[in-house]
């Protein structure tokens, strides 16, 4: 089987033996580099979920201020609004 203009071989962009060998040299690199710095995937992948969940957790905070400060502001804006709609229905300028 040709793998030359395959769908396998135009979706992997190379020959699929191609890509595996580079795909491979690349993941030795990344690995030294990784190792170099000290760094291991477990590591990262926990800095990752700690992030997201103080994203998580501060958007919940930042949440619950804005709910709190639309339900004072609507107690003063939306009666006055209502006032002022009475007034207008009332004056005939609907």
């Amino acid at each position: 089987m040709s793998y030359g203009s395959s769908g396998v071989s135009r979706f992997l962009g190379g020959s699929p033996l191609g890509v595996l060998l580079r795909l491979l040299l690349l993941c030795v690199i990344v690995g030294l580099v990784l190792d170099q710095l000290d760094l291991d995937v477990f590591r990262l992948l926990d800095y990752a979920i700690d992030v997201v969940r103080d994203l998580l957790a501060n958007s919940a905070d930042l949440l619950r201020a804005l709910l709190r400060y639309l339900i004072i502001g609507a107690a003063v804006v939306i009666p006055i609004w209502l006032i002022l709609r009475v007034l207008k229905i009332g004056s005939g300028r609907a």
